[in-house]
């Protein structure tokens, strides 16, 4: 097992803890699979992973069914206790070996250079620090290992965008779990030194009304192989 003390970092084992939100987010999550489409989504983020693989933020865990056989091993953080309790029982129904830790982002409880891929989707939203959760991504990620990330953030016009950020500063973190609007999570991946693979813009749901979590981003990034 590549698991550390979750006590040796500084971030507590529920840093988060929004249950209100969580109870929502768990409804509305098993509604956008078909919905929404986003069971389509997850077939497409986790399409080729192979080997062992580290899920940060894995909510109720609806990843879980999408993982590919040719995965050996999924770790999956969910700092969020009760968000953490519905993975477990989504972990039992999975075709590959789950487990799922109690941790944040921040201070991820692995070793380092443990895992071949790192799955990032709809979490760097709503972690407090990017910057930092990004660097324990190249910590525990081998050397050339893969990030795939779905992920939410800035987009449309001018009128968008200020509303994006007015919501940021004001209730949108305070009803949905810290979850922030405005943020760029592919330039926070190029700035944390991932070399950016192809990725799309996709829009949830991608017919219906356009609102200011609307504009997502679906891709890949690698760790350096040299100067890693």
């Amino acid at each position: 097992m590549a698991l550390r003390s979750a006590g040796s970092g500084k971030v507590s084992r529920d840093a988060v803890h929004h249950p209100l939100f969580a109870r929502f987010y768990a409804r509305i999550s098993v509604n956008a699979e078909t919905r929404m489409g986003m069971g389509g989504v997850r077939d497409r983020l986790l399409a080729g992973l192979s080997g062992r693989v580290i899920e940060i933020g894995a909510g109720n865990g609806l990843n879980f069914a999408h993982y590919p056989s040719a995965v050996s091993e999924v770790v999956a953080i969910e700092p969020e206790r009760l968000l953490r309790q519905l993975a477990v029982e989504s972990a039992l129904r999975a075709e590959v070996p789950v487990d799922v830790v109690p941790g944040a982002a921040e201070a991820l409880p692995v070793k380092s250079e443990a895992f071949d891929a790192v799955v990032l989707s709809l979490v760097l939203c709503s972690v407090r620090d990017v910057p930092r959760a990004l660097g324990e991504v190249r910590r525990v990620l081998r050397p050339g290992g893969v990030v795939r990330f779905f992920e939410h953030g800035r987009g449309g016009g001018r009128a968008m965008t200020f509303t994006q950020r007015a919501l940021d500063r004001t209730v949108w973190p305070l009803i949905s779990g810290g979850c922030h609007l405005s943020r760029e999570p592919v330039a926070a991946l190029r700035e944390a030194g991932f070399e950016l693979g192809p990725y799309r813009r996709v829009m949830m749901p991608e017919k219906g009304p356009v609102l200011p979590a609307s504009y997502c981003v679906l891709g890949t990034a690698w760790r350096p192989r040299i100067g890693a």
